[in-house]
């Protein structure tokens, strides 16, 4: 059968956003407190394929219905400021149809927007970033709209982003109606709260995302496979569901290729079935988990390998026994480990991965 409900992409917006309505009433909440709010600054952690984008995507939305004019997800980058600044121009053109910015000679002018004013400048001088986002804060307030950034792939030690951050501090302190949300992978948060100079950025509230609950998305293809005409059974829906493990991207891609497996009439057989798990599985594992560790040292992975002898929860004890290691070099890179949310701590002196079907991955590597 053709595809018509599920979105297996990075950066794509599914039709229905499962299992996060806490989570975007936290992000929506932060839009109507008062301006310099700490709820202003928010930042979005989960591993890939949380849906750390979608949620970003789906705020935009909002924000634009609500007073707001959008700078949609920049992703971190050598330009991204002025990506920022010309994400902001065309939305703002969207609220203030009167609003025009004359751009001569390859440098764009003082971002004037307000209704019916036209900022015309022959040769403007170069500007930072700050004075241009303040000065377009200003006209926004003078036409009663807010403004909101939203930022992507976080990444430490990006001088674009510590000019952002301070940026943003200072029109807090110019009492403008700014807010600003960051999505990233935890640990490249991690290092970048801990540059001790934004100490700003450490006061934004965090947003950690979970498993969605495998109920929810049992309720959600249910609903998508009725639609679709596909005749699955509960049992089926509910081994779909535990499959995920809670993974947005995986629920995505299972529910993708159960439904292009089904035959034309709607019917699917259980080999069907199995193979679409499988498939799910094995492109989860290509998509996130080879990606999650390619940045990590041999010793990071030394110690994600000593942990796949465990059926379930590892204890740090026998980890250190495996590797031959001391209490102290177990302790660092299980703090190295737990910082960037690949594994996480399930009760005290015991781990277990934190990133769905990484265990599959290193016992396969094994045999």
């Amino acid at each position: 059968m053709t595809d018509t409900v599920f979105s297996p992409a990075f950066g794509n917006k599914p039709g229905t956003l499962v299992g996060r309505d806490l989570s975007m009433k936290c992000l929506t909440d932060g839009l109507s407190v008062p301006a310099g709010n700490r709820e202003r600054a928010r930042l979005i952690i989960g591993q890939r394929g949380m849906g750390k984008t979608v949620l970003l995507l789906e705020l935009a939305e909002y924000a634009k219905k609500h007073n707001y004019i959008v700078a949609s997800p920049t992703v971190v980058s050598g330009d991204m400021l002025e990506r920022i600044l010309e994400k902001l121009e065309r939305d703002g053109k969207r609220v203030l149809p009167h609003a025009r910015t004359k751009v001569t000679g390859g440098t764009v002018g003082l971002l004037g927007f307000s209704a019916g004013i036209q900022t015309e400048t022959q040769q403007e001088p170069t500007r930072s970033f700050a004075y241009r986002l303040l000065d377009f804060c200003e006209k926004a307030g003078e036409a009663g709209k807010g403004v909101l950034i939203l930022v992507d792939e976080v990444q430490a030690n990006h001088e674009e982003l510590k000019r952002l951050i301070i940026a943003y501090q200072e029109m807090v302190g110019e009492g403008q109606n700014i807010a600003i949300v960051f999505a990233g992978l935890p640990a490249a948060v991690s290092k970048t709260l801990n540059q001790h100079f934004l100490t700003f950025f450490n006061r934004a509230a965090k947003l950690y995302l979970e498993p969605i609950s495998e109920t929810e998305i049992s309720i959600y293809y249910r609903k998508c496979f009725d639609e679709l005409g596909i005749d699955i059974s509960d049992d089926w829906i509910g081994k779909a569901a535990e499959a995920t493990e809670g993974s947005p991207y995986m629920m995505q891609l299972a529910g993708h290729y159960i439904t292009v497996s089904a035959a034309e009439d709607g019917t699917l057989s259980e080999r069907a079935f199995r193979q679409a798990i499988s498939s799910a599985k094995k492109d989860f594992i290509t998509d996130i988990c080879e990606t999650t560790l390619s940045p990590l040292s041999e010793k990071d992975i030394e110690f994600l390998h000593a942990m796949a002898e465990d059926k379930k929860e590892s204890a740090v004890r026998d980890i250190g026994a495996r590797l031959s290691a001391e209490p102290a070099y177990v302790q660092r890179y299980k703090t190295r480990l737990s910082q960037a949310g690949i594994i996480s701590q399930s009760r005290r002196g015991y781990v277990e991965y934190a990133v769905p079907y990484l265990k599959d991955y290193f016992r396969n590597e094994k045999e």
